[in-house]
This record gives C-alpha cells, sequence and structure tokens, in this order.
C-alpha cells in the first residue's frame, strides 16, 4: 500500500474547507497553527478569523499592545501562546519588516516555534519536506504501524519524527502533511475512530490485532495539584479593581481581582483573619455583599478551586497602589482568565 498517496485521496474527498488552506501566506499559515495548537477547529476557526481581521500582517500584529493581543486571545486559553506570538512577530517585523520567514531553518529558531509549527509553515507555505509531527500523527502512524513506545518519551519522539519524515511525500510534502493530519483528526480519531470505513483497514497493525482503543501509549500524568483562589470582588463608587497578573505562575498578563491564595478551603471568618486578605484592605471598613459557591477550573497540571467574595467599602480609600480602579463599564477592555470572564458573564450587574 502507497501510505501517502491513500491518504492523499482520501483528503481530496473529505478535508474540511478552512480559511488558512487556501493561503500560501507564512504570517497566516502561522497565525493559524499558533491558534489551533491544543485547540478544536470549531472553537479556534472564530479566533483565528478574529486576529486576522484585527492584525492582517505581521506589522498589524507587532504593532498592537499587549493588552490588546492578550483581550483578543481571551478563552482560548495557554496564554503563553499569545504573548509568544506577540513577541515573535515584534522580532519578525524588526528583523525583516514585512516579509514572515517560511524556511524552516528560520522558523525554528523563533520564540514560541517548535519543530511541529516550523515544519507545518515550512511545508504549507514554501513546501519544503519537512514532515509535521502532531497529536494526529502520533495516533495515526501508532495505529497503522503497531508501534506501543510511549509518544511522549524522548525515544518514541525520535522514532516517530523519523518514521513521519520516512513516509513523506517529497515532491508534494505541504499536501502530504495536511492529508496526513487531518486524517488522523477526522478518520483515525482518538475516540470512536471510523475503522469500518477506512481506507488503511487491510494494512493497519491495530486494526488486525484489536489494539485500536491501546493507541497509541502515553506516559502517566503526573496527578494535578489543587490550588484554592479567593477572589476579592471590591466595589467602591462604580469602580471595581484590578491587577495584572505578573510573570512565574498561570496566566500571565491578564487581569484579575485581588486575590487571597490559600492551602485549603476557607470559609468567612477564616478569610478575613488572613494576612493576605488584612494588607489589601488595611482595616478599610466593607460589608460582604456576596459570596460564590465554589467553581472548579481545570488546567494541564492545576485544578483551581475559586470563591468569589462581593465586597463593598464604606467611606474608605481604595486599595492599595497595586491596583487599579476600573468602572464596571470599561471592564471589556480589559482581558481575564476564562475562570475570571465566565463569573463576569454570569454577574452581567458588575
Amino acid at each position: 500500500m502507497d501510505f501517502s498517496r491513500t491518504i492523499t485521496d482520501w483528503y481530496h474527498t473529505h478535508k474540511r474547507d478552512l480559511p488558512w488552506r487556501e493561503t500560501s501566506d507564512p504570517y497566516r499559515i502561522w497565525l493559524s497553527e499558533i491558534i489551533m495548537q491544543q485547540t478544536r477547529v470549531d472553537q479556534g476557526l472564530p479566533y483565528y478569523l478574529r486576529f486576522v481581521e484585527a492584525f492582517p500582517s505581521v506589522e498589524d500584529l507587532a504593532a498592537a499592545d499587549e493588552d490588546q493581543v492578550m483581550r483578543l486571545w481571551q478563552g482560548l486559553g495557554y496564554y503563553s501562546r499569545a504573548r509568544n506570538m506577540h513577541a515573535t512577530a515584534r522580532y519578525v517585523r524588526q528583523e525583516w519588516g514585512t516579509i514572515f520567514p517560511s524556511a524552516y531553518s528560520v522558523l525554528i529558531g523563533l520564540k514560541g516555534i517548535g519543530a511541529y509549527t516550523a515544519a507545518a509553515v515550512a511545508s504549507f507555505a514554501g513546501n519544503e519536506a519537512r514532515a509535521v509531527v502532531d497529536g494526529n500523527v502520533y495516533r495515526l502512524l501508532s495505529r497503522f504501524f503497531g508501534m506501543d513506545v510511549s509518544i511522549d518519551s524522548s525515544t518514541g519522539k525520535k522514532q516517530f519524527a523519523s518514521l513521519a519524515q520516512e513516509l513523506l511525500n517529497q515532491d508534494e510534502p505541504g499536501l502530504h502533511n495536511q492529508a496526513i493530519m487531518e486524517f488522523g483528526a477526522m478518520q483515525c480519531r482518538p475516540m470512536r475512530p471510523l475503522c469500518k470505513e477506512c481506507p488503511l483497514q487491510t494494512s493497519c497493525v491495530a486494526y488486525q490485532k484489536g489494539l485500536v482503543e491501546k493507541l497509541p501509549v502515553r506516559t502517566k500524568k503526573a496527578k494535578a495539584r489543587k490550588r484554592y483562589f479567593n477572589y476579592l470582588v471590591i466595589r467602591e463608587e462604580g469602580n471595581l479593581f484590578l491587577r495584572k497578573r505578573g510573570a512565574g505562575d498561570i496566566w500571565q498578563s491578564l487581569y484579575e481581582f485581588p486575590l487571597v491564595e490559600t492551602g485549603t478551603p476557607v470559609e468567612t471568618s477564616g478569610l478575613f483573619l488572613l494576612e493576605d486578605f488584612r494588607k489589601i484592605l488595611n482595616d478599610r471598613h466593607f460589608l460582604v455583599s456576596s459570596v460564590s459557591e465554589t467553581v472548579k477550573h481545570v488546567l494541564s497540571h492545576q485544578v483551581i478551586l475559586a470563591r468569589f467574595w462581593e465586597l463593598e467599602l464604606k467611606g474608605s480609600p481604595v486599595p492599595e497602589k497595586q491596583y487599579l480602579a476600573v468602572g464596571e463599564k470599561e471592564l471589556e477592555a480589559y482581558a481575564f482568565p476564562k475562570l475570571i470572564a465566565n463569573y463576569l458573564e454570569n454577574n452581567r450587574n458588575l
């Protein structure tokens, strides 16, 4: 069986019509790849369209301020992607002006671009013979060849990268890469793959040996740690108070309410006695308007258990200088983690 021919024939018939497949512009292809990392197409497509409209060229993206980029990215998650994307756009403008590079050797050195993204942009924009290896490719190759080496081990990554490059159609690498990724996403799906109507069925080791549900193999993940966030939604004369998260933790450069993090769940009386709480309020008089139920927010390696404490200051100055006083109608100008954005959406009176 000609593996590449089979999947490309399938691709011509079954591919989805996606806007980044209609261009050879490396900037727009790169934009789509960054946005679509660890994101479903139906979720990522609106973001791609918004970014292309707001920043039609790399110069436009480079000229934007960070808050503008983060606000547009809000809700997509993995916010380091947005920061790296913005930094890369500024570097490209500085080094090449309006020209976004398409050579793998250049792309691999840019911030936020790894081997997969560099291969995707280089092959789609420049037809460079670089095989892509993403989750879809890992899954398809592991099942088709019956490979039980862990896909997230260093040995496994090397083996799959070598195999993918060996299978690559050297004459049409861009087409081959599009086809193998789409095949993995739509035909050889993670759950309920369409094996009975698969054109690779007769040669697929996993199908023949009943291993489809067992492949690919992954290293067991470490248990996610729990964190307890107590957000203080402080209102004073029509203003709410925000701070911008710094480096070294989740949600860098996004805005949040004053935060008291605790090692375990805490009730009202216990929260008010904590030094971090007292430091924020600095003995100012306040009333508790409401306290939310605990909201669970799952990240890749952490589980955030959050409560929102609505407080109203009474005849007191604003909190510490590290907080911004923002009018309630101005909140839409700020980028928030999805956890807080959802809270604001569900509490429109804020």
